[in-house]
């Protein structure tokens, strides 16, 4: 296993990579050493929280590997003062036990991508490393592309709907069920938008949120992607951090503003039991709320590899039931208004893609 996932990181790695490792237990810096050191990674261990602050604000890293428990500074504060000068670092938090682990409320607010329990293994953190690069290099690439946009502003509107279509392609060549999907999560999007009667701008942002919105899914493990059987309790734990590593790919441009709160917020609840951040009610994105609805029918009416598209009766009585826990109740009503008196669009969509 630890092999394989060696190798794949070594395959994918073009350029060179700084990785900073923060321990103070000089066993575990030694260990991620002579490890990292194998792959196309530049890597550097430091034992002092507070000196690697300081090496951080001097020198650029792509990923911070984070001990929790040191002496003087705990994890959170040092990552508190990094967040002070650096908002893109991406941080892998690691701890030797989960329960030793920040509240969530903490990791959220500091931006912390994920955290990992310590151990004389590296299968988990070799995972998470592996998300981590394939999410930097995709916000390093829209960065470029945002750079050289700034440039040509009179080419903006084209460029960012070209842009649109290449990552989206770039994540169905990962998951075929993503292909087809996102189309039509974003029609069906629009036709809750205008049904609601949403200004032109926001059926707009309706339409691309809905184009981008599993584009965090660059960022999780093929083998977790593409498994057919069951997924386990961590790999369901993977899968869930996709909208925030999409979220966190698009923030490096300011073109993309709009629709981040349809890609980081889709999967969440009304009642306030959705992730990544445990929204509820008012509190969700408006037009995330209406996205979850279109990727939640999409999802129910599209056959699966272990099962086969649900009947329409039946989809129509979970939208029902699930007004006011997993839905907004007025968006899901206008959805069902859609299914009842307009199938016929739904069906064109479908039919489309």
């Amino acid at each position: 296993m630890r092999k394989a996932l060696q190798n794949q990181l070594n395959g994918q790695n073009h350029e060179k990579y700084k990785i900073i490792a923060v321990d103070d237990e000089i066993g575990i810096i030694e260990s991620l050493s002579v490890f990292l050191k194998r792959t196309d990674y530049e890597f550097v261990g430091i034992t002092d929280p507070v000196e690697a602050i300081e090496t951080i604000r001097k020198e650029h890293f792509d990923l911070m590997l984070l001990d929790f428990m040191m002496t003087p500074l705990h994890g959170d504060e040092v990552v508190e003062e990094i967040r002070k000068f650096n908002k893109e670092l991406y941080i892998l938090l690691l701890t030797g036990h989960k329960d030793l682990a920040p509240p969530l409320e903490t990791i959220k607010r500091l931006d912390i991508q994920g955290y990992c329990e310590k151990s004389d293994k590296f299968d988990q953190l070799l995972l998470l490393i592996e998300s981590g690069i394939k999410s930097i290099k995709q916000m390093y690439e829209i960065k470029r592309i945002n750079e050289e946009l700034a440039e040509s502003n009179e080419k903006l509107e084209q460029a960012y709907l070209d842009m649109v279509q290449t990552l989206r392609y770039t994540v169905e060549a990962k998951d075929t069920y993503t292909r087809g999907h996102s189309d039509r999560v974003s029609e069906f999007s629009v036709l809750i938008g205008e049904k609601l009667g949403l200004p032109e701008d926001q059926i707009k942002t309706l339409r691309v949120g809905g184009l981008f919105h599993d584009i965090g899914k660059i960022g999780i493990p093929d083998k977790i992607l593409l498994k057919n059987d069951k997924l386990t309790d961590d790999e369901y734990s993977e899968i869930k951090n996709h909208p925030s590593i999409g979220a966190h790919i698009l923030g490096a441009a300011a073109i993309f503003k709009a629709i981040i709160p349809i890609v980081k917020h889709h999967h969440e609840r009304y009642d306030g039991k959705g992730y990544p951040s445990g929204l509820k009610g008012e509190e969700i994105p408006y037009l995330a709320r209406i996205a979850a609805v279109a990727d939640t029918f999409d999802a129910m009416t599209s056959r699966r590899s272990y099962r086969d598209a649900l009947e329409l009766q039946f989809v129509k009585d979970e939208i029902k039931r699930c007004e006011g826990t997993q839905f907004d109740p007025q968006i899901a009503e206008a959805f069902l208004d859609i299914l009842e008196n307009n199938f016929d669009k739904i069906q064109e969509i479908q039919e489309k893609y």
